[in-house]
């Protein structure tokens, strides 16, 4: 995704059709996954459309971001196709890593997605690592990571905050409160009110931001960006922001309320209160809102026919683009499969 200038009524206009694509695609997966035509786990990120959007929306080409478990919204506004990436969901072979990585592990260097992170927190390290790469070569792009809120009890997220801080990296850190880690409420993890806060303790910026507001995020995310590449070290964003869903497809709830979630939906909801502000300056119409939701669906349609008629992943290559180098142990593994379960490529 290239940069949005929000300041403009196209670039806000942009801004709400990707949160409305992002919303599409998870809606889809949502739908898909409970018929059961795709496999493994989802995540799925309704009502966080503008944190992905406002901070994707605020960075360059050869930016890079580092995802979590939940990384699809991230996905679609850091310029992901929909088609390639629900092919990847559905394991399919023109997905975006030819269908080995699935929901959880999407990847594309190309775009500046260097990869979804299952494991609790690793989003960090990662880019602390890239941030580390830039810093090295004098590069004039940053390195952005999304942590979830419980992601913030993990060690290695100090740990990268601390080594970013201490070095001074060009690196961003963006924790999306969703006020639950899995089914835990936020108060009962954490002492504090505001994550945000623990920056004191590094010596950089924090920065509390409305994560349903996508033009407050774009600009908190602007003025870090800003500060990195002015070698002015990394800054600790919290947006705080809801999921609609549970922690995952499945999730039965019974750490919160249907009353709360509705209320979310109706007084918070990040693309219909963007959408009302939009009309209401005279940038939108209800026609032209809803020609914006036919499209994302007309879009997501097409990407749920071609992930369907996609060819399935060959288990034939599932070693293939793992090492630079296959290791002997590879080969003698694949050998070893092959005596003893001469059709295990079949499944």
């Amino acid at each position: 995704m290239t940069f949005l200038n929000i300041d403009s009524p196209e670039g806000r206009q942009e801004a709400l059709e990707k949160m409305l694509l992002a919303r599409a695609f998870e809606d889809t997966v949502q739908d898909q996954f409970a018929d059961g035509e795709i496999p493994g786990f989802v995540h799925l990120s309704q009502g966080q459309e503008a944190v992905a959007v406002g901070t994707c929306g605020a960075l360059r080409e050869g930016d890079y971001i580092t995802s979590t478990h939940r990384a699809h919204g991230h996905s679609i506004a850091k310029g992901l196709e929909p088609d390639r990436l629900l092919a990847e969901l559905y394991g399919k072979e023109p997905g975006q890593c030819r269908g080995k990585g699935g929901s959880m592990h999407v990847a594309d260097l190309d775009q500046g997605m260097l990869g979804a992170q299952p494991i609790v927190g690793a989003s960090a390290p990662l880019a602390m690592g890239a941030g580390i790469t830039a810093q090295y070569g004098n590069e004039d792009w940053i390195s952005l990571a999304f942590i979830g809120d419980g992601a913030v009890a993990e060690g290695q997220v100090h740990e990268s905050f601390n080594l970013a801080a201490t070095w001074g990296l060009p690196v961003v850190f963006v924790i999306e409160n969703n006020l639950y880690s899995e089914g835990m409420v936020f108060d009962e993890q954490h002492n504090i009110e505001d994550l945000a806060d623990m920056s004191a303790s590094y010596g950089v910026p924090g920065v509390v931001v409305d994560g349903q507001d996508v033009e407050a995020v774009h600009e908190a995310v602007s003025e870090a960006r800003q500060r990195a590449l002015e070698d002015e070290g990394p800054t600790i964003i919290e947006a705080k922001t809801y999921r609609y869903r549970g922690h995952f497809e499945g999730d039965q709830q019974p750490y919160r309320s249907d009353e709360e979630i509705e209320e979310w939906r109706d007084e918070r909801d990040p693309i219909s209160n963007f959408a009302r502000k939009l009309i209401e300056a005279g940038e939108l119409t209800e026609s032209g809102l809803e020609e914006l939701r036919e499209t994302a669906e007309a879009k997501m349609a097409d990407a749920l026919e071609f992930a369907r008629k996609a060819d399935e992943a060959d288990a034939d290559e599932a070693y293939e683009d793992v090492f630079v180098e296959t290791v002997p142990e590879i080969e003698q593994h694949r050998e070893r499969l092959a005596r003893e379960q001469p059709h295990w490529g079949e499944y």
